[in-house]
């Protein structure tokens, strides 16, 4: 299924990374790269361009030669507000993408081929929007959103609905279901996120097993 030009990817990295002590998750190091360097990976062969959600100083993210785009509304008021400033974006600067996907920029194994199971998931339904699931838990922050939306976004943020999955459920999005993923012997959640210090600790080790087995 043909998809790059037809979406732009949005990496999601807006939040306040309160429980990582307020050090930016994106550049936290895994395997000796910026964890935001093996989200781009993965997501960069499935998209056009690529567009970064983040607040605050911009500079921190120059050297991944990537545009830094701000939430329009001010206040960290959630990843809705991320969603709109993506979407805007991509309108403005990529006007043939008829999709956006979001992406966290704190899962470093995110699946090779979420763009594909999204658009399939939408086009099957007849939606405007389809979210990831894996293991029984729907992922909203990972979804396929077409640039349409956009008046329905900023409408919801100014009823004060700030999370995506209410927004998602809203619009009666499609879901695509995701299978573990290997990663050295261990079966990992694709959306496995780095939240925590402890998380940050498991995600090295996972990596390091998949360099061994290598």
């Amino acid at each position: 299924m043909e998809t790059e030009g037809e979406v732009t990817g949005v990496l999601l990295a807006g939040g306040r990374s309160s429980r990582m002590d307020g050090r930016e998750k994106a550049l936290l190091d895994i395997a000796g790269k910026p964890m935001l360097l093996h989200v781009l990976h993965r997501l960069r062969p499935q998209v056009g361009r690529i567009v970064i959600n983040a607040n605050g100083d911009p500079a921190r993210f120059s050297g991944y030669c990537l545009p830094v785009v701000a939430d329009s509304i001010e206040g960290y008021v959630g990843p809705l507000a991320g969603l709109a400033a993506g979407i805007e974006w991509a309108r403005s600067e990529t006007p043939e993408a008829q999709f956006i996907v979001s992406a966290p920029s704190d899962s470093p194994f995110l699946p090779l081929d979420l763009v594909a199971r999204l658009k399939a998931a939408l086009i099957a339904k007849g939606a405007p929007c389809a979210i990831a699931a894996s293991a029984g838990e729907r992922h909203p922050v990972a979804g396929l959103w077409r640039v349409d939306l956009l008046p329905s976004v900023l409408q919801s943020l100014k009823n004060d609905i700030r999370a995506l999955h209410r927004f998602a459920d809203s619009h009666d999005c499609a879901v695509a279901d995701f299978e573990p993923v290997e990663v050295g012997t261990a079966k990992v959640d694709p959306f496995f996120n780095v939240n925590a210090p402890a998380d940050l600790e498991t995600a090295r080790a996972l990596f390091l097993a998949e360099a061994h087995r290598d």
